[in-house]
């Protein structure tokens, strides 16, 4: 039995930091000035913080997030396993915009739409994109998927999403978020299209790692309604909404790749 904290996964930490700053900044608790990580001594001592030049933003809007440049390749790797060959990927909660610049170029013909539903995050994402442009990446939509109904977006009235994508985002948010990306991703995709998930999972009820149920911990204390999800709670939602389970794939730094595909 694991008792108190222990230092994070570099990658864990600085994702958790970055989507606490700015990916889900506008949700309740989000923001740094809810932080009270120092106020439990514990806390403080056993976390490695990182410096503020780290994450002020560059000299335009961009934000870096380094565990993106450990993780794309074999995140993009399994998107080419798993994308349809074609057609509009929607990406939700793009957080710095890095994934978008990086996956494009490699995934062309398909169109890549990025969202997000934090300003400063759209306003990265928009600046990583004029200085990585691609053809087949589109303007950045506000997206929060926690409204109910978020899918009837205007900007996504015509086009045709073949698949969504879902990077690091249902465990730094309300269970809320995931409900509404399962409902919304029934409204969007076509019969056979594919929701990818990516990020850390317990699983039969279990933390798959030491490093995965302390980083859980470390969720949960800057906000309750946050917390690394059980897989089997994930796979009942998503097929309360027509969406069938189709792979698990072990990823680095303990974390999955979950696919679904939408059923007749």
């Amino acid at each position: 039995m694991m008792t108190g904290l222990k230092p994070l996964d570099s990658d864990l930490f600085e994702l958790c930091f970055f989507y606490t700053k700015s990916t889900l900044l506008k949700h309740e608790n989000a923001g740094l000035s809810h932080l009270k990580l120092e106020d439990n001594p514990k806390m403080h001592e056993s976390l490695s913080y990182p410096t503020q030049k780290q994450y002020l933003p560059m000299i335009d809007n961009r934000q870096y997030a380094p565990a993106t440049q450990r993780n794309r390749n074999a995140i993009l790797e399994a998107l080419l396993q798993v994308l349809p060959p074609q057609g509009t990927v929607l990406e939700i909660a793009s957080g710095t915009g890095e994934h978008a610049v990086f996956f494009t170029p490699h995934l062309q013909p398909r169109q890549w739409i990025p969202s997000d539903p934090n300003p400063m995050a759209i306003a990265s994402i928009t600046d990583w994109q004029s200085h990585h442009p691609s053809d087949n990446l589109a303007t950045p939509l506000q997206i929060d998927v926690t409204e109910t109904d978020w899918s009837h977006n205007k900007h996504l009235a015509n086009q045709a999403i073949q698949a969504i994508v879902n990077i690091n985002m249902i465990h730094i948010a309300p269970w809320k978020a995931c409900l509404g990306l399962m409902s919304g991703a029934k409204n969007l995709l076509p019969v056979k299209g594919i929701l990818y998930l990516y990020g850390p999972f317990k699983q039969n009820d279990k933390h798959t790692s030491e490093r995965n149920a302390d980083f859980d911990a470390s969720l949960r204390y800057q906000n309750p309604e946050w917390g690394v999800r059980n897989l089997e709670d994930v796979i009942t939602v998503a097929a309360e909404q027509n969406l069938a389970l189709q792979q698990i794939q072990p990823m680095p730094a303990n974390n999955l790749s979950v696919v679904f595909k939408m059923l007749d």
